[in-house]
């Protein structure tokens, strides 16, 4: 599946080295000012950050709107965006044309379609998400017609775990720090891990405030289980935590419990939804991301016909892929919050009223 979502939904394509990826956003409500400097803005914060790990791969990423906006207002038809590849150097991957590298993506599915683009993935590389963080801002930018927000920050780098959530001091972070006091170490561990080689994981934070209570349905289509589904499906993430996520399991419930006074929720072990909707409360996601497979050391793998191999792979690849996936999990926290919304418009008799009156 290419497409996400069910009102507003999200359609991608390309490949890491083909002309380029976008997407195409469908069910955006007419009306809605586009801002093209915010969108690229989200694109800007995505790109790699030398300085903190990040692949030397180097691209504009100027996204540009084909269709769905006039005079900078949606009009209500599919909003189509491209974003070109120039920095493409895919002589890199020659080596890798009949072999499969570790922990990528690269033999499940040949053993699933048979045939792959050995092109730094192809579709399988995180160069997707770029599609994503450019629908993520336009799903961000339907939200703050509400005054709702979606903000992110690391909490860890490898075993270094700060223990402030700034998420003001992150969004001018190297590293979208949550913590400026453990900025450093982190960094370091980053560039430990570089110097050896290697990668490491890094655990990102994703908070969404002023969501209105009542957005997401109450068994098959939970507000939590949607956002788990859309953190989970982001490359490298392992695990996706709602609330007090897995510390849960190791509390009793009268300390789980969200008590509650006339002002509101007195804790956020449920991280703003309960029984699979909002409460109003802001919404609280912690998403794990592995270390990036592609490593420059030497590792033992298989090639199309099962002959052993051991490869070292070439290339320019991010020592942290959790840094710059922290934007990707704000777009895709965004797009479904906005998705429900959409969705809860005729979920009650009054909004059909306001909306279409009598006839």
């Amino acid at each position: 599946m290419n497409s996400f979502g069910s009102k507003l939904i999200l359609t991608t394509f390309g490949e890491s080295h083909g002309r380029g990826v976008g997407c195409v956003l469908d069910g955006v409500p007419a009306g809605l000012i586009i801002d093209e400097a915010f969108i690229q803005s989200e694109l800007d914060r995505r790109k790699p950050r030398a300085k903190a790990g990040g692949t030397a791969r180097e691209e504009s990423d100027r996204a540009e709107i084909l269709s769905g906006v006039f005079e900078g207002v949606a009009t209500g038809a599919p909003i189509a965006i491209f974003i070109a590849n120039m920095s493409v150097k895919s002589g890199d991957y020659d080596e890798l044309r009949e072999v499969f590298r570790p922990s990528h993506a690269d033999y499940s599915w040949f053993m699933k379609y048979g045939v792959r683009d050995h092109r730094g993935g192809g579709r399988s590389s995180a160069r997707e998400s770029a599609a994503r963080v450019a629908g993520g801002a336009i799903a961000k930018l339907l939200l703050q017609t509400i005054g709702a927000k979606v903000e992110s920050g690391v909490a860890a780098v490898g075993g270094v775990w700060g223990e402030a959530e700034d998420f003001e001091y992150a969004k001018n972070s190297l590293i979208f720090a949550l913590d400026k006091d453990k900025e450093q170490a982190q960094i370091a561990a980053i560039d430990a891990a570089k110097r050896d080689l290697d990668s490491i994981g890094a655990v990102v934070k994703i908070r969404a405030t002023g969501v209105p209570a009542g957005l997401g349905e109450p068994l098959y289509g939970k507000l939590d289980a949607k956002l788990a589904e859309a953190i989970m499906g982001i490359n490298a993430v392992k695990a996706v935590e709602i609330g007090s996520g897995v510390a849960a399991s190791a509390m009793r419930g009268g300390e789980h419990n969200d008590q509650m006074n006339a002002e509101g929720f007195l804790s956020a072990n449920a991280g703003g939804v309960l029984g699979g909707v909002s409460s109003g409360a802001d919404i609280k996601i912690t998403a794990h991301f592995k270390p990036t497979p592609s490593i420059f050391k030497p590792q033992k793998t298989i090639d199309i016909r099962g002959a052993e191999r051991v490869i070292a792979i070439k290339g320019r690849h991010d020592s942290c892929v959790g840094i710059r996936g922290a934007v990707v999990c704000e777009a895709m926290t965004a797009l479904v919050i906005a998705d429900m919304l959409l969705a809860n418009m005729g979920s009650k008799l009054a909004h059909i009223k306001t909306i279409y009156g009598s006839k």
